[in-house]
C-alpha cells in the first residue's frame, strides 16, 4: 500500500495518486475523436448531430452518451423525422454494436499526446506518484490508444475502462477501482484530473481532488492549431467560461492543461497538511 492510516488518525498528506482521463486530457487534443465517431454515426442513420450536441454527455460511458444523445429534445425529433418513431432500447443497444468499430478505428487517428503530458506524468513520477487513468472508451476501444501512447512514452500504471465496472461516470467506480489497482487510500491522497464534467463528477463522488483542464479538452473543444489561432481575446474569454463551468460542477482547481498540474500538487498538498479535505 502506498498510502497507510489508521482509520481514526486524519490524513495530513502528500497526494499519492493521479487518475487522468484520456481523450482531451493527455491525448487528443480538442476532444475530437469522440465528437467523429458519434456524428458520424448519427449520419448514417440519416440524422445529423452537430459537434456541440455530441459534446454535451462527454465523458460517459459510451453506450449511456447515445442514449443520452436520444433523449436530447433535438436530436430525439430528428431521429424521429429520419425513422417515424421514437428510438427505444433496442436502437440504442443496434447503435452501440455499429459504434464500438467506429470508434475504435477513429481513435487511431487522434491518438497524439497532448504538448506538455509526458512531461508532467514524469514530474509525478520522480516524486513517487502514482499514475492511473479512467476514460468513457471500453477496453475493446483503448487496445490501439494505449498501445499507441505507450510508443510515445505514455504508460499509466493502471486504466479502468468503462465496460470494467458497474456503472460508467459519473459513478465513481473506474476512479475508486483505480485507487485500488495504484493501492492508494484515503480517497483524499488521490487527484482526478479531466476535461468533463462527468469527469468531475466521478472525481468528486470518489471523494477525491479534482482538477478540470479548460483548453485541451471538450469544453473548448478545439484542435491545438485552431485553439492557436483564435485572437487572444476570445481564446482568453472562451477558456475563462469554460473554467466557470467546471468550477460550478464542483472543480477544486482548472488549469489550461496538465503541463500544470505538477505546480498544484504542492497546493493539494499544503491543503491537506492544514486538514482539508476535498
Amino acid at each position: 500500500m502506498r498510502t497507510q492510516l489508521d482509520f481514526r488518525t486524519p490524513y495530513a498528506g502528500p497526494v499519492h495518486a493521479v487518475i487522468f482521463d484520456w481523450a482531451g486530457t493527455t491525448v487528443d487534443y480538442g476532444s475530437l475523436a469522440p465528437v467523429a465517431a458519434f456524428t458520424e454515426l448519427f449520419r448514417r442513420h440519416g440524422v445529423a448531430v452537430s459537434d456541440d450536441e455530441a459534446r454535451v454527455p462527454m465523458g460517459a460511458h459510451k453506450k449511456d452518451h447515445i442514449r443520452q444523445l436520444l433523449a436530447m429534445e433535438s436530436v430525439a425529433r430528428r431521429w424521429k423525422e429520419a425513422h417515424g418513431v421514437e428510438a427505444g432500447p433496442e436502437e440504442v443497444e443496434a447503435l452501440y454494436s455499429e459504434f464500438i468499430p467506429l470508434q475504435t478505428e477513429i481513435i487511431t487517428r487522434h491518438a497524439s499526446l497532448i504538448p506538455g503530458a509526458f512531461e508532467a506524468v514524469q514530474s509525478l513520477k520522480a516524486i513517487e506518484i502514482g499514475i492511473g487513468s479512467t476514460t468513457g472508451y471500453t477496453r475493446e476501444m483503448m487496445a490501439s490508444l494505449l498501445a499507441e501512447s505507450k510508443r510515445q512514452g505514455y504508460e499509466p500504471d493502471c486504466t479502468v475502462c468503462a465496460d470494467e465496472v458497474p456503472a460508467g461516470r459519473p459513478a465513481p467506480w473506474m476512479a475508486l477501482r483505480a485507487a485500488m489497482q495504484l493501492g492508494v487510500y484515503p480517497m483524499a491522497a488521490c487527484v482526478k484530473v479531466g476535461d468533463t464534467l462527468a469527469d468531475i463528477a466521478e472525481g468528486l463522488n470518489a471523494g477525491m481532488w479534482t482538477v478540470a483542464v479548460t483548453k485541451t479538452g471538450n469544453e473548448l473543444g478545439l484542435a491545438e492549431s485552431d485553439a492557436d489561432a483564435l485572437p487572444r481575446n476570445e481564446l482568453s474569454a472562451r477558456l475563462e467560461a469554460a473554467a466557470r463551468r467546471l468550477l460550478l460542477a464542483g472543480a477544486h482547481y482548472t488549469i489550461d492543461d496538465v503541463s500544470e498540474l505538477p505546480a498544484l500538487i504542492d497546493s493539494i498538498n499544503d491543503r491537506l497538511a492544514r486538514g482539508e479535505r476535498p
